[in-house]
């Protein structure tokens, strides 16, 4: 009997604490930024932490899926999700326009409904030469989703070799863009040399644009992503620049490369000592370093621990014990 008990106490524990999941978007609500922080409905740093998608061609599109989003919130227990569509290779948007949107849109609806805050990622190394393009998908996003205030919009991902006055042309007219239809939902602009170089950013932040952060990118591992990288980053949050960590990785800038926990650790208490929402890179079962997979992962979620890469168990690790 007394095992019985415990058995029955056991599975009303369980389906309490499934019951308890957490709905992210009644938790902040809408997203502003204001002093130089992104912050929620109750003007506190909602820290969101989640995992990015892998591009939306070669092989992580086939986890572009209700399915895996809903293993993403139920298991590894993401607070963000970042949807990132491929523009410019073989297969990406601006060949398939049509193709990429309706699978970003699915994915981004998945989110929604678990409500998990997402990012929409224009997931392009030269955005500025696809403007009028990147104008009219985020017109598009900006007239469906006005009202849904946990969708985000990322309007250009890890801008190479160009300077800062070119990334903020480009920001700001797609930012106008967006704000014909949506004046409130947070927008994050990129900065130089693959969202290393946001120091420079602060210097001469966009005026004329509420709720407006800045994307921050490093690989923890990579020998030249340390102190020297940390300490821009630094400077630009004392100057009251808003960052965001949109994508990190605890491998090198490949992608592949070490898996140095010590830096690792080192990066993640940096994030958490100032509060700032992350989304780590990412899913897909390629076989490098920063892959959360290991080749062959179901692209319907519901993986086994022996599925997840170290990446994978590191990351869902945190996630699960943060996000609470």
């Amino acid at each position: 009997m007394r095992t019985f008990k415990l058995l029955v106490s056991f599975v009303l524990l369980a389906q309490f604490s499934y019951a308890q999941e957490i709905n992210w978007l009644k938790r902040n609500g809408a997203l502003k930024v204001a002093n130089g922080k992104i912050l929620n409905s109750h003007n506190a740093a909602p820290q969101l932490r989640g995992i990015s998608l892998s591009w939306s061609i070669w092989g992580g599109k086939k986890y572009y899926n209700k399915e895996v989003v809903n293993w993403l919130c139920d298991d590894f227990k993401v607070s963000l999700l970042r949807v990132s569509m491929a523009i410019q290779p073989d297969s990406g948007y601006l060949q398939f326009p049509v193709e990429q949107e309706r699978l970003v849109v699915s994915t981004v609806d998945a989110a929604i409904k678990k409500g998990i805050y997402v990012l929409i990622d224009w997931h392009d190394h030269h955005a500025d030469e696809h403007l009028e393009q990147s104008k009219a998908f985020f017109a598009r996003m900006a007239r469906r989703y006005a009202g849904k205030p946990n969708v985000i919009y990322e309007i250009f991902n890890e801008p190479e070799k160009v300077s800062w006055r070119t990334v903020k042309t480009y920001a700001e007219a797609v930012i106008a863009e967006i704000r014909k239809y949506d004046p409130h939902n947070v927008i994050v602009v990129g900065s130089p040399h693959w969202d290393q170089d946001i120091d420079t950013v602060a210097k001469d932040p966009i005026k004329g644009f509420s709720n407006i952060a800045y994307s921050f990118h490093f690989y923890a591992s990579e020998p030249s992503h340390q102190e020297l990288l940390m300490s821009r980053a630094d400077e630009a949050i004392a100057a009251g620049l808003p960052v965001f960590v949109t994508e990190w990785g605890v491998g090198e800038a490949s992608g592949d490369g070490v898996f140095d926990r010590q830096k690792t650790d080192k990066w993640y208490a940096w994030m958490e000592k100032h509060q700032l929402s992350w989304a780590n890179w990412n899913v897909t079962d390629k076989k490098e370093t920063t892959a959360l997979l290991e080749p062959g992962a179901s692209p319907a979620g519901k993986w086994k621990l022996n599925m997840l890469t170290p990446a994978g168990k590191y990351i869902r690790t945190q996630l699960r014990t943060f996000n609470k």
